[in-house]
């Protein structure tokens, strides 16, 4: 019987998987290198050290019946040491490396019939002239390992461009990436049982900043059917991997309601954070069904819309919180414990619920007008 949960990554998600799981009841231990990290604040226990240690994760398995992560740099091969060990470890260590490997994560997905932009392996700067010449200009150019928030990313936009491009990343594994002419950005949040059941969120629409999630708006102002080929093209993705526990699924739709898949996270997402108000069901507490075994339980919405807004840091320094209170009638203000903040670093969020998702979203950005941090 499953009693004890242990999460790599002390962030914002660890700390929100954390509240959820010790609400059932489980006992939560979280590794992180930060002492006393977002999640530490809430959970049982931390152990203090890098989510990449080797020795660090199998410590952590050692006290827990089983172990699930929130950030995709963790280290994949002491999960696969730990899964050898016969310890239980969600979402799979093998999937995990699939995806932490943007190209390999591209490449499955094509395998499995599943539309994605068009991409070509790089491996030097001779291949990114060839491929300027069949993607044309401008294209992306990718790294295939550590790029998250457009980290890593380079819209190369000319040919003098590409030597700009290849100095801005630097000495990484790239790929390359035609450019997608998108109308809107979409995210599903999906979650598979160890039976095979899932469950799935309706699909939302994602704004974003310099590469950075500002606004998440439920459900996605989209037509029906846009919402229902989204969600069976999410499910088709949690089959195809044939995993256990939460994934994001992140979308382009573009002219004629085509549907591509951008990038998948094996794990909560900032893109479900609102489903903690919003539903009968959050998405931390749905993984964390999902990886103990317990029954999945299809979320309920409990508002018409709900819309989310991100709190990022504004300056570089000690995080100090002014104004920004949780108002009432359907207003959620969710502070994350970081000790420090930084320019656009994800600090909180702000979820509001309303009948009108235009008033809603106005009152979450009134509220976050209102806060400084």
């Amino acid at each position: 019987m499953i009693k004890k949960i242990g999460i790599v990554g002390g962030g914002q998600l660890g700390r929100m998987l954390a509240q959820a799981a010790r609400k059932l009841g489980f006992f939560v231990t979280v590794l992180d290198p930060t002492k006393n990290s977002p999640a530490a604040q809430v959970a049982d226990k931390q152990i203090q050290g890098s989510f990449k240690d080797m020795d660090k994760i199998l410590e952590l398995g050692e006290v827990s019946d089983v172990v699930t992560f929130e950030i995709e740099s963790a280290n994949s091969e002491a999960l696969e040491r730990m899964v050898t060990d016969g310890k239980e470890v969600y979402p799979s260590p093998k999937s995990l490396k699939i995806i932490k490997d943007k190209f390999g994560q591209k490449a499955f997905l094509e395998n499995h019939d599943i539309p994605v932009a068009n991409f070509a392996l790089i491996e030097n700067e001779d291949d990114i002239e060839k491929q300027s010449q069949i993607f044309g200009f401008p294209f992306l150019l990718k790294s295939r390992f550590d790029a998250y928030d457009g980290r890593g990313n380079y819209v190369v936009k000319n040919k003098e461009d590409i030597s700009n491009a290849v100095k801005k990343l630097g000495d990484v594994p790239l790929y390359a990436e035609k450019l997608f002419p998108f109308i809107k950005e979409l995210a599903v949040i999906s979650v598979r049982g160890k039976n095979g059941e899932i469950i799935t969120y309706p699909v939302v629409e994602t704004v974003h900043k310099n590469n950075i999630c500002h606004i998440v708006r439920s459900p996605a102002p989209v037509k029906e059917e846009v919402r229902q080929k989204a969600k069976i093209l999410a499910e088709k993705v949690l089959n195809s991997l044939g995993d256990v526990g939460t994934y994001a699924v992140e979308m382009f739709l573009g002219e004629n309601d085509e549907i591509l898949v951008n990038e998948i996270a094996p794990r909560v997402h900032n893109s479900g954070h609102h489903t903690i108000e919003a539903f009968s069901v959050s998405q931390f507490e749905a993984h964390i069904r999902a990886i103990t075994g317990m029954p999945l339980s299809e979320p309920t919405p409990l508002a018409n819309s709900s819309v989310m807004v991100n709190i990022l840091g504004e300056r570089d320094g000690e995080a100090l919180i002014k104004g920004g209170d949780t108002g009432e009638n359907g207003i959620f203000t969710h502070i994350y414990g970081k000790m420090d903040t930084r320019k656009e670093r994800k600090m909180g969020h702000i979820t509001a619920l309303g009948d009108d998702p235009e008033k809603a979203e106005k009152r979450a950005m009134d509220l976050r007008n209102n806060l400084k941090i």
